[in-house]
């Protein structure tokens, strides 16, 4: 006689080991849990578990790749590759929440994923470039100016890894339309075309030295800065645009073509610092009418 069987059965609960036959084969997909019923007959179903695809994950691996391989490159002294490697990974980046949204494969492990990604690739990568470009240099110069080298190096790191925090405890609730501090992929590609563009420096001096990590510190400030920047979720690829745009894109990659570190570091650039440059010219216009009022 089998005691647990009719227990359960007298209790109105499965047989043992019938949970376990509702599971995949392997035990890692989703399952679609029968319904049970409470004393008050209401229906509770059981947790899904989550998913794992491949494509938009494959993607946020390259995008980790490429960050990883930045940091090697930097390491070994190529600046111009490191600074290549982070732009890939913005690609990366750019494309596998995109590909996620349109083929219904979001997934927590993938957000999850994806934000440790961030941080290898638009953090800790960046700020390595940086410290590795111009630290050994900077400490011909003093203990004293190595030691800030890497300690904007560090904010910068500290700084991606705060404004992905904030970005993910507020994703339920902020405005879709605009970010709230630079983002993260940006900073990198502002502080990484710098570098990209300084490979030709061959004794960039104390100066050249000074702004590189000033650059650093800054891109790590408007991280966490409450500026609002714009996200271009809104833009509808779907939609139809004017024959002047496509000759806009095409002058636009001719630009980056001719001097690809230089165009991306304004273009980056002129995104990052618009906001605070806004916010002093709508400061200075207000204490002008005032000023004219009284």
């Amino acid at each position: 006689m089998d005691c647990p069987a009719i227990l359960a059965e007298a209790l109105g609960g499965p047989a043992p080991g019938a949970a376990a036959e509702r599971l995949d084969a392997d035990g890692t997909g989703t399952y679609d849990a029968p319904l049970m019923e409470n004393d008050d007959s209401d229906p509770i179903r059981r947790p899904q578990r989550r998913a794992i695809y491949l494509l938009p994950n494959l993607l946020t691996t390259g995008c980790l790749f490429s960050g990883f391989y930045a940091i090697v490159a930097a390491i070994d002294g190529n600046f111009e590759r490191a600074g290549i490697a982070v732009f890939v990974a913005m690609i990366f980046d750019g494309l596998d929440g995109r590909v996620a949204r349109l083929t219904g494969t979001e997934s927590a492990f993938g957000k999850e994923y994806d934000s440790l990604a961030d941080m290898v690739s638009f953090g800790v990568a960046p700020a390595i470039v940086s410290y590795q470009w111009g630290v050994a240099r900077i400490a011909e110069y003093g203990r004293a100016w190595g030691r800030l080298g890497w300690l904007a190096a560090f904010f910068y790191a500290v700084a991606a890894a705060l404004r992905l925090a904030r970005f993910n405890t507020r994703v339920g609730t902020s405005d879709k339309r605009y970010f709230e501090g630079l983002p993260s992929p940006s900073a990198a590609a502002v502080v990484s075309a710098f570098i990209w563009a300084s490979t030709e420096w061959r004794e960039p001096g104390l100066p050249g030295l000074i702004v590189a990590f000033t650059v650093t510190a800054l891109a790590g400030a408007l991280m966490v800065s409450p500026f609002s920047y714009p996200s271009f979720k809104n833009f509808d690829l779907r939609k139809p645009i004017r024959f002047v745009w496509l000759v806009v894109i095409a002058l636009m990659f001719t630009i980056v073509g001719v001097d690809p570190p230089r165009a991306l570091l304004l273009s980056f650039g002129g995104y990052a610092l618009w906001p605070p440059l806004a916010w002093i010219w709508r400061r200075l216009r207000r204490r002008q009418r005032a000023e004219s009022r009284a």
